[in-house]
């Protein structure tokens, strides 16, 4: 058998003084145990620092926000700078009690989750303000297509507490029949779009819905929520390309907090550049945004908005801000991330900076606060024990049985009006007394 090419030593030689290739594998800073967390490298401009340019602006005036950090709410807690929304006392209220509210519902459904009431739920907090400061600062039929840890969205827009508990318990009064697993609310009244528990698949979906209302001449624009990890998917650079191309009025936000499941976030790019700065690559506009900022949260989702509006195009959002618990009821944050870095995030906690601000204004106090706590509790716990009148996980007081072949043809096709009938006749055969609920 003939031979191939045989290296002379000289070209082995050459070949062997090569330096030797290394891979690179993103770690986060602190790991669990005894390491002291330290956030000192993360650079936190001056509130009111950041320069505010027209709405209608070319995407590239835009490039220095990108890497930038929008704030307007300071350590004075006072609003500064050309960012401040200028929101009256009653607004900043109403947007305080939408977060009592979250909080209040967060804590009360993860706790049935421990009694076994549903199988998962997923709190959002420390991210409040990524999801209510921004639905307020839109219209309330701007379409939105949320991930899934934007319940403040639906309450912010008035959705009833009640019928989020029947979604996430599954039970009789469950508008979406349990075919959604916990959590993943739909609303059309609402403006909301189906959660999805595919990664990144309401990109394009909200980049296609806001190309179609163009198309229509309507003045709806959309608005779609991503946490940092998912912009690695597919799906949300082919939602970057579209919206870029037609110029679609749609707002694409980026929740940081840092962490997706037990990877942190420089598995997902976010090591070497910020988010934001992906809007430069595509021709949008980018702003990034202190997540723990309700202020700003609000401003660049409403500048954002205005933009959309006038067809000055899309614009991508970083809310650099802070998971402060699991990522979900099936997670324990204690097994990749140190326990004190909660604690340590130097950018605080939404709901207190909020608070904060209306006393610095003269507009709030602390037994005012414990009111309204106490209120949200005791709201959350009366439409929860309303929402279990309907049943929970696994009591039996679910959805009828014939429900399952429904809603996914106009006219029932012959192959599922079999299967219907047969598993009617199985059901009859094993239980021959009747079946509740069939």
């Amino acid at each position: 058998m003939a031979k191939g090419p045989q290296r002379t030593k000289a070209q082995t030689d050459k070949r062997d003084n090569k330096p030797q290739l290394s891979l690179h594998v993103p770690e986060p800073n602190y790991r669990p145990g005894a390491e002291e967390v330290d956030f000192s490298a993360i650079e936190i401009p001056d509130a009111g620092a950041q320069a505010r340019p027209d709405e209608t602006c070319d995407p590239a005036e835009t490039h220095g926000l990108c890497t930038d950090l929008i704030r307007v709410l300071g350590n004075d807690n006072k609003a500064h700078g050309p960012w401040d929304p200028k929101l009256d006392p009653e607004t900043l209220r109403e947007m305080l009690h939408h977060f009592s509210m979250v909080r209040a519902f967060d804590e009360r459904m993860f706790r049935g989750q421990r009694q076994g009431k549903t199988s998962f739920y997923m709190k959002c907090t420390g991210e409040e303000a990524t999801s209510i400061s921004t639905s307020m600062a839109l219209q309330p039929d701007d379409m939105v297509f949320p991930s899934y840890r934007q319940q403040g969205v639906l309450i912010a827009r008035g959705y009833p507490l009640i019928e989020m508990i029947n979604q996430i318990y599954s039970n009789s009064g469950d508008k979406l029949k349990g075919r959604q697993l916990p959590i993943m609310y739909s609303s059309r009244e609402h403006s909301f779009f189906s959660i999805s528990g595919n990664l990144a698949t309401q990109t394009p979906q909200a980049v296609g819905w806001a190309m179609a209302s163009a198309i229509k001449n309507d003045s709806r624009i959309a608005a779609t929520w991503v946490g940092e990890g998912s912009t690695a998917e597919n799906d949300f650079h082919a939602a970057c390309t579209f919206a870029s191309v037609y110029n679609a009025p749609v707002i694409l936000n980026i929740v940081n907090n840092q962490w997706a499941i037990s990877s942190f976030s420089g598995f997902a790019g976010g090591e070497r550049a910020t988010f934001a700065s992906r809007a430069i690559g595509y021709g949008l506009a980018g702003l990034r945004v202190d997540g723990n900022d309700p202020l700003a949260c609000y401003a660049a989702e409403q500048w954002a908005a205005n933009r959309a509006r006038t067809n000055s195009g899309p614009t991508l959002i970083e809310f650099f801000t802070y998971r402060a618990e699991g990522h979900s009821t099936s997670d324990d944050p204690s097994g990749y991330r140190s326990a004190q870095e909660r604690e340590a995030w130097p950018l605080g906690d939404p709901v207190v900076r909020l608070k904060n601000h209306l006393i610095e204004l003269g507009e709030w106090d602390e037994d005012r606060q414990a009111e309204m706590d106490l209120k949200a509790a005791e709201k959350v716990k009366a439409d929860t024990k309303a929402a279990e009148k309907n049943g929970i996980l696994g009591h039996g007081m679910h959805q009828p049985f014939h429900t399952m072949f429904e809603d996914v043809f106009e006219e029932e096709p012959w192959h599922l009006r079999e299967q219907n009938e047969q598993a009617h006749s199985e059901r009859v055969t094993k239980y021959p007394d009747g079946v509740p609920h069939s």
